[in-house]
């Protein structure tokens, strides 16, 4: 994996108020309906009834039920808050989002319309 870089945040990111979900490679998902605001995103159940989006792309469909996928990568929907302003280091991107790490070490996803461009990899304010 690359190393990361860093990129200042533009305009502030909230995650929601839901908890986030982690689902596992090979793990069984009822499959819901696609997000108006990113559509790449669809929501997903686990066996356990809890829910969250996902990337459509970590679907492996049911091709006997549209409804049913199984998870093709480990995923996990926490998204960090963060302030314009702050730096953030950037792990991976995935659908338009990248996994973030602030100073104080939290992770989570934070949209890349919130961020400016990268910097060099290494170097961090």
């Amino acid at each position: 994996m690359a190393a990361p870089v860093s990129a200042r945040v533009r305009t502030a990111h909230r995650a929601p108020d839901r908890p986030a979900i982690r689902v596992r490679s090979g793990e069984a998902l009822t499959l819901g309906a696609r997000d108006t605001e990113w559509p790449q995103f669809v929501w997903v159940v686990r066996a356990d009834g809890l829910g969250g989006w996902i990337p459509d792309a970590l679907c492996a469909r049911d091709a006997g039920d549209p409804t049913r996928a199984v998870a093709s990568d480990d995923y996990d929907t926490q998204e960090l808050d963060a302030e314009a302003g702050d730096t953030l280091l950037l792990h991976h991107a995935l659908a338009e989002w990248w996994w973030a790490e602030d100073r104080t070490g939290r992770r989570g996803w934070v949209p890349a319309r919130v961020l400016a461009p990268p910097a060099p990899a290494g170097t961090i304010d």
